[in-house]
């Protein structure tokens, strides 16, 4: 499923993450709308969902300042001028997904159907396999010890 997803029908759009989320949002609410199993979820789990899409928002903002603070691309695929270990990056190697992932466990959440509950672990896989995994090998080809030190200290999602 994650190999036809990858290299299937989404190929060639432009591969960026928030284009990704896009993708499983408008998934999670079609599978909401036209396949809606177990509606019984109310006011609490849109509650949580909304606080979980809140909290991300903060992550990503705090993390993405870090970018802007060291002065180094944030854009996946091109190669970074400095490592960043600070910030939300001391907990977290990848808090900006952990962020996108968390928007899009909330979005689940917040519709209060079980048919798109799967749809978190499909984009955690395509967030790690598409652009976690190679930016790791970027990391310690670009900063060598430096970022083996940080990568073998540091989860990769929390």
């Amino acid at each position: 499923m994650i190999r036809w997803l990858l290299d299937g029908p989404l190929k060639g759009f432009p591969d960026i993450p928030p284009v990704w989320l896009s993708v499983f949002l408008a998934a999670a609410w079609v599978l909401n709308e036209y396949l809606p199993l177990v509606t019984a979820f109310g006011l609490v789990f849109r509650a949580a969902g909304g606080l979980l899409i809140g909290a991300a928002l903060g992550v990503i903002a705090w993390s993405a300042l870090w970018f802007w603070r060291k002065k180094t691309t944030i854009e996946p695929h091109h190669e970074p001028t400095a490592l960043i270990v600070e910030g939300p990056y001391r907990f977290s190697r990848n808090p900006i997904y952990l962020g996108l992932l968390a928007i899009l466990t909330g979005y689940v959440l917040w519709l209060g159907s079980l048919s798109p509950v799967l749809l978190p672990y499909l984009f955690y896989e395509v967030l790690t396999r598409r652009f976690i995994e190679p930016e790791e090998e970027g990391l310690r080809r670009i900063f060598g010890t430096e970022a083996n030190l940080y990568l073998n200290r540091t989860h990769r999602w929390f």
